[in-house]
């Protein structure tokens, strides 16, 4: 499927990288802590395993994924944290493995989704490409927690536009889970790359502006960084709001780690 394809290889490159900082880790210092409170580096593969597995099973058995989500409501705000919590408790080396092979499954998958078709989640259905994109994200920002717990300082790729877009996109979301009404008018963003071209969005001449390190907003939409550590910048009162409230993610509003 050509339209998921490239999210696809943005994605095994994601997490092909993050493979690479646990995979000679001794199993002791999978119990190390990271940046998110009670989660070792073995609650980060685990949540993404755990993720994976339920990606995958939207994909290839909806009627399953049903079931998951009845699961899902009975326990909103912990479900996905207990499967974390569980999967967690696997050697580190049994933990590793599995996810290599349901995360190859998945991207395997996800490129023969028929064009046009919806993947269901626990928000708005999906296409192939948007799944790749939101695992993607979620890939980055669990990889940049046991990235800081490994002391680790990875370079910034391309890969993070898909991320920025997310941000982007999620604008008015941001707002309505916080409770408030989104501005009416779109926002511009611009954003300094990798590479050091622009990544922009949004008309030239609007008045709410946000400008910064692609990188920095990246980890502002997911609450990896406090606000006040970050090179972003808003012009105009409504993309203040914005920047102090902005997710990426579904859910409820995060607390983040700052």
């Amino acid at each position: 499927m050509a339209g998921a394809a490239p999210m696809v290889a943005d994605l095994r490159a994601e997490s092909d990288e993050l493979d690479g900082l646990v995979a000679d880790l001794p199993a002791v210092r999978w119990a190390e802590p990271t940046p998110a409170d009670g989660w070792t580096i073995a609650h980060q593969i685990a949540h993404l395993l755990w993720t994976d597995r339920v990606a995958l099973t939207a994909v290839t058995d909806e009627a399953a994924f049903a079931g998951l989500l009845e699961e899902a409501g009975k326990n909103p705000t912990g479900f996905v944290d207990a499967g974390a919590e569980e999967l967690a408790a696997m050697p580190p080396g049994d933990l590793l493995e599995e996810w290599r092979t349901t995360r190859s499954r998945l991207h395997d998958e996800l490129l023969t989704v028929a064009e046009g078709r919806k993947l269901p989640w626990f928000g708005p259905p999906m296409s192939a490409a948007s799944m790749a994109t939101a695992r993607l994200m979620e890939t980055w920002a669990h990889g940049l927690d046991v990235a800081d717990a490994l002391g680790v300082r990875r370079p910034p790729t391309e890969r993070l536009r898909s991320i920025a877009h997310i941000g982007v996109r999620t604008r008015d979301f941001a707002f309505v889970v916080n409770g408030r009404q989104p501005p009416g008018e779109p926002f511009r963003v611009e954003l300094r790359a990798p590479d050091g071209s622009t990544w922009s969005w949004g008309p030239e001449d609007a008045d709410q502006r946000v400008t910064g390190s692609a990188e920095d907003f990246c980890m502002l939409v997911t609450q990896r960084r406090p606000r006040s550590a970050l090179d972003v910048r808003a012009v105009g009162d409504d993309a203040e709001q914005w920047l102090d409230i902005a997710q990426a993610f579904a859910g409820p509003p995060g607390s983040g780690r700052g």
